[in-house]
């Protein structure tokens, strides 16, 4: 028995509207050869990742209450960010504690 897609009211199937015009980022990224992941990464719940194949640009992780077009859209601001101003975004991995020189 097959069964049709489900829909939600207003929502295409699949059940998301995240108006991905806006996420121009995102798009050149994976025209060019990027990729972005989303999902848990042990022990985070959902991350989203964007890599372009040599450098990892943006590590995000989703925030308690944040909605996933809301993730993505930071995503997409932080591959600008990084992409633009060589500036990195990573809320996956600690900081390295940084070393004080004795004189």
């Amino acid at each position: 028995m097959v069964r049709p897609p489900r829909t939600r009211a207003g929502l295409p199937p699949g059940g998301v509207d995240i108006g991905l015009d806006a996420l121009r980022n995102i798009a050149e990224l994976i025209d060019s050869g990027g990729n972005i992941s989303l999902g848990e990464i042990p022990p985070i719940p959902c991350a989203a990742v964007a890599t372009d194949g040599h450098n990892s640009l943006a590590m995000l992780r989703r925030r308690p209450g944040e909605r996933l077009h809301d993730l993505l859209v930071r995503l997409d601001e932080a591959i600008g960010v990084a992409c633009n101003e060589g500036r990195f975004a990573d809320e996956i991995n600690p900081p390295r504690p940084t070393k004080s020189i004795r004189r």
